[in-house]
């Protein structure tokens, strides 16, 4: 199992809300976003530039990798204050922890626990989310053990205000959204408040119970069985649609913006 392997899943996509409310679960994040995103109209973007950014990294060339990097360091250039700053290792090995570890999570509900020697080596090779930015190798922490450790440490010190809950409405209330994706939200938005940690999903406010649990499991189950079916080229094709999507705006624009 390596990180090419994972990455490209479509059913990644599921995880890209419970990540997002993880990240801003930490303060810095959480209000560097708030202060400087504006996700009630760009709520779509925000997960453009996100998967761009891994498709870039893991399975771009050297050039678009560079060119994806370059894009995400002049938006984090804009995001600072006294309090936080976007250039920073730890929010950014946070960020990239909250990749990985909703990524994992999701897969192995999906497809089963991983061994310990493919989790290891999967482990190893997610720190280039991190690193390709401004996280240094030694930051990342050694080992699954290590990081599991620093993963319930980070999970028990979250404090969501009120500024980061209006980033939480915003992203499942955009403003500016096609049709589709503003239908499917209420699913999307129950899906995700499933996916996180308890004590996230009461910080944040987002109601569940016991019913929604045995609903979500059954959802859980049903995915376990039909997804790993099918194709595995159907299955990437959503990594396929944003690596396209990157190398046709660097050509016709020299850029990514929207």
């Amino acid at each position: 199992m390596t990180i090419r392997d994972l990455a490209g899943e479509g059913i990644m996509l599921a995880a890209g809300g419970r990540a997002i409310l993880l990240q801003v679960a930490n303060r810095g994040v959480g209000h560097g976003v708030a202060d400087h995103s504006d996700f009630a109209y760009r709520a779509v973007d925000r997960l453009r530039t996100t998967m761009t950014y891994i498709y870039a990294v893991v399975y771009g060339t050297d050039e678009e990798r560079a060119a994806v990097i370059r894009m995400v360091n002049k938006a984090h250039a804009k995001v600072r204050s006294d309090d936080y700053n976007a250039f920073d290792p730890q929010l950014q090995l946070w960020v990239a922890a909250t990749l990985y570890e909703s990524a994992v999570t999701l897969y192995e509900r999906v497809f089963g626990t991983l061994d310990d020697a493919n989790a290891d080596a999967l482990y190893r090779e997610y720190a280039i989310l991190g690193t390709a930015l401004q996280v240094p190798d030694g930051l990342w922490p050694r080992d699954r053990a290590e990081f599991a450790a620093y993963w319930k440490q980070q999970i028990d010190g979250a404090e969501v205000d009120a500024k980061v809950r209006a980033v939480s409405r915003d992203l499942f209330h955009p403003v500016r959204a096609p049709f589709l994706i503003r239908a499917n939200l209420p699913a999307y938005r129950w899906l995700t408040t499933g996916l996180l940690p308890e004590r996230l999903r009461q910080q944040f406010e987002l109601p569940w119970n016991e019913r929604d649990q045995r609903r979500f499991d059954r959802v859980m189950t049903l995915a376990s069985r039909v997804y790993p079916r099918i194709p595995r080229v159907i299955r990437h094709a959503p990594r396929s649609v944003y690596l396209w999507d990157m190398r046709r705006r660097l050509r016709s624009r020299g850029s990514l913006a929207a």
